[in-house]
């Protein structure tokens, strides 16, 4: 049963563990583990959860990406990403962020975890139901939970913008006014749309009556995508990318996602002895930071939908590349880097059982609250995912009827023999490679436990929401000698608070084969990890 470990503690458990950026939606996800459910049927309560008790990092409307390991060794991803209309949109200027104009592409979360629940089944022993798995959301949505910090944040923060989100003044703003925190909120219309999903099954979503409503309300909205185009949503089953690193593998989803970026500054730092450089001093910031930047360089490069443009993922994962991009980081020395930040919100979510399966999670509306534009009268929120599409021609990521935008997304395992030790995701759009880069190299390097490794200070290179200049961002309990030392060697710093938001929000899980499980949820957030 749920124990009464607080956010900020570190879970361990011989039996299993869950973590994610929402107490309830931890606690529905840990209650399936107590009835005998695996770490996949945990996953998607968990992320059906969220899409309630987060709307403004995640939902139904949204994209979604699933690392799954099996208990007999398999490995396979989900890429839940929904693609551009099937007709040619002609469209010039500049994509808006949000409003009708930005809801370019499907939502393939519920086919993420509709294809997710077969696959329990088939491969690690599922024994729940799929409406039972919705079960707990569809309860949040009706009978309401309290507004967390998080939540109110994000409303407080968008106030100028709200003229431009109808939908969330319509579903999150009670009389027009922005909810106090512990103010209760009840989602009646998503309750029934979740509802729907249960009884019917998770194509309902696209194909069924539930669909069609969502068809008419994005057309009702003002967005291009039609109930055909719905229809033609499927989340893609792949084998992951993967290079080595300290005598075991990391592992990340295939292109239009960044997954390849992780894994390049990954591949570059491991040919770096971090015995010999001391964890959050100048060398360590400098060597991360450096490596960020070779793989950002190649990531903007060719980074798109493979089905429409040529991604190298195996030229810029061989050891040759990664050898010659580790010869290009000058110790004292930073490269300049003027590149634009891509902003973006998701929810990291993690779970790992007792009989061997482990699941690494994230969830996404793109910007916090999406498109901002509600569809019809389901509940729904829509993502605002079409407005990472270029309208260059020449670019790699040019929209274009069908495809599939680049995505940010990308949740990690590392596995040693064939078994995985450590699942990690975070938040953050740009910030999700960086944020990552520091989680592992504390997790494996140094041998942190997963709640260390989530508190200790991180950096951000580019812009923020609050700060438009492309400096290094650091948080300010780095120390002050690291900021002068890394001012030296040429980085143009910018402090950030101790515990940021902005550094984003991370979860892990170590899996110990003597030891057992140990998982936590970075204290920035509202989350929390539990076990058994």
């Amino acid at each position: 049963m749920a124990s009464s470990i607080t956010s900020s503690a570190l879970a361990h458990s011989h039996e299993g563990v869950v973590t994610s950026p929402h107490t309830l939606a931890t606690e529905a996800g840990l209650e399936v583990l107590s009835k005998g459910g695996n770490a996949v049927e945990a996953a998607i309560t968990m992320g059906a959860c969220l899409a309630v008790t987060c709307p403004h990092f995640t939902g139904l409307g949204g994209d979604a990406f699933m690392i799954i390991a099996d208990a007999n060794g398999g490995v396979q991803t989900l890429s839940g990403i929904g693609q551009a209309p099937q007709a040619k949109l002609e469209l010039s200027g500049q994509l808006p962020a949000r409003g009708p104009g930005s809801m370019l592409t499907t939502a393939a979360t519920v086919d993420t975890w509709g294809q997710a629940h077969e696959i329990s089944r088939q491969n690690c022993g599922g024994q729940m139901g799929w409406a039972a798995l919705l079960e707990p959301a569809i309860q949040l949505a009706k009978e309401g939970f309290p507004v967390t910090p998080s939540q109110r944040f994000w409303l407080d923060f968008r106030c100028d913008d709200l003229t431009m989100m109808p939908g969330v003044r319509e579903h999150f703003m009670s009389g027009g006014k922005i909810p106090h925190e512990g103010e209760m909120l009840y989602q009646p219309q998503l309750a029934a749309s979740l509802q729907s999903i249960a009884t019917h099954g998770y194509r309902d979503f696209y194909e069924g009556q539930l669909g069609a409503k969502i068809a008419a309300g994005l057309a009702a909205a003002g967005s291009p995508l039609t109930g055909a185009d719905l229809a033609a949503t499927r989340a893609r089953i792949e084998k992951p990318l993967s290079v080595p690193y300290r005598g075991g593998e990391l592992l990340a989803h295939r292109p239009p996602t960044q997954g390849m970026t992780t894994l390049e500054i990954m591949g570059i730092l491991e040919r770096f002895d971090l015995s010999m450089i001391e964890e959050g001093s100048a060398d360590y910031y400098h060597l991360l930071v450096e490596a960020v930047k070779r793989a950002f360089l190649d990531r903007n490069s060719y980074l798109a939908d493979p089905d429409f443009a040529s991604v190298p993922c195996e030229r810029l994962l061989s050891p040759a590349h990664l050898d010659a991009e580790a010869a290009k980081v000058e110790a004292g020395k930073a490269l300049d880097w003027p590149f634009a930040y891509q902003h973006g919100d998701t929810v990291y979510l993690a779970a790992a059982d007792r009989f061997g399966n482990a699941v690494s999670m994230l969830q996404t509306i793109y910007y916090d609250w999406g498109s901002g534009v509600s569809v019809g009268d389901t509940g729904i929120l829509w993502h605002n995912r079409g407005a990472a599409f270029s309208l260059d021609p020449a670019h790699p990521n040019v929209l274009a009827p069908g495809k599939r935008p680049f995505h940010t997304l990308n949740p990690g395992m590392y596995r040693v023999g064939g078994k995985p030790r450590l699942l990690y995701g975070t938040q953050g759009a740009d910030g999700q490679p960086q944020t990552l880069a520091a989680v592992i190299t504390r997790l494996l390097d140094y041998g942190m436990d997963p709640l260390s490794a989530l508190k200790a200070p991180r950096f951000l290179l580019g812009r923020t929401f609050s700060d438009g200049r492309d400096t290094l961002k650091l948080e300010q309990d780095a120390g002050e000698a690291v900021f002068a030392e890394l001012t030296r060697r040429g980085h143009q710093m910018s402090p950030l608070p101790a515990q940021s938001a902005l550094a984003g929000h991370p979860g892990a899980v170590v899996i110990d084969p003597t030891k057992g499980f140990y998982a936590a949820h970075d204290p920035r957030s509202d989350g929390i990890a539990l076990g058994l």
